[in-house]
């Protein structure tokens, strides 16, 4: 049975909450982790680089010189390739497609070998709740600094959460996201990981685990 550290929204530590089983408790290898970051960043690489063929280059309707008595190698057009100011040969597209295919039960199984890591780590705490009238980072960066952070921390929290989103959202070594939104690339960035409470049980939800 794993369990996080449990504070309220002063920083003061008030207990401690049972991390799922199905969720927080899973073996498993090095190798699906990397598929899965390897497929979250080919997945969101956005190709810029284009260049224009032969066909789509302007110009080249007449032939560059002579055919022959010339003493160079004959050239029809100077849209080939080997001509300066010619087409690219076998170039870059911008509408390239670099996403590769990744099962959805072996990317959830990928991140919960990550949350697993955190948890035995001791790197997940839980937040019971933070509701302000008027949000300020100031206040909620001394509630981080009472709290074990070391580096920066990923703050995961549910969508009515308004609050806990406009106080984190200036902070350098913090970022805030929705429970949903888990990802490799983000857990493995943050050393820590604060779950407010309804995030937990969001997460519960959104993978149908006990």
């Amino acid at each position: 049975m794993v369990k996080a550290d449990l504070y309220n929204q002063k920083g003061e530590k008030k207990g401690d909450v049972t991390l799922p089983k199905s969720i927080f408790e899973i073996e498993g290898g090095e190798g699906l982790v990397h598929s899965y970051l390897i497929y979250q960043q080919k997945s969101a690489r956005s190709p810029i680089a284009h260049v224009l063929t032969k066909g789509e280059v302007r110009g080249g309707g007449k032939k560059p010189f002579a055919q022959k008595h010339t003493g160079r190698a004959r050239q029809g057009s100077t849209r080939n390739p080997q001509m300066r100011g010619g087409g690219r040969a076998f170039g870059p597209k911008k509408w390239q497609n670099f996403t590769i295919m990744m099962p959805k039960q072996m990317r959830r199984k990928a991140l919960f070998q990550i949350l697993s890591i955190k948890a035995k780590d001791g790197k997940i705490l839980a937040l019971d709740q933070y509701e302000v009238e008027t949000p300020k980072t100031k206040d909620f960066a001394t509630m981080l600094k009472k709290m074990p952070i070391k580096r920066n921390v990923l703050i995961v929290g549910n969508r009515e959460e308004k609050s806990l989103r406009l106080c984190s959202q200036n902070l350098a070594n913090a970022k805030t996201i929705m429970s949903g939104y888990l990802n490799p690339v983000d857990l493995l960035k943050f050393d820590t990981v604060l779950f407010t409470e309804t995030a937990l049980k969001d997460l519960q939800t959104t993978y149908h685990s006990a």
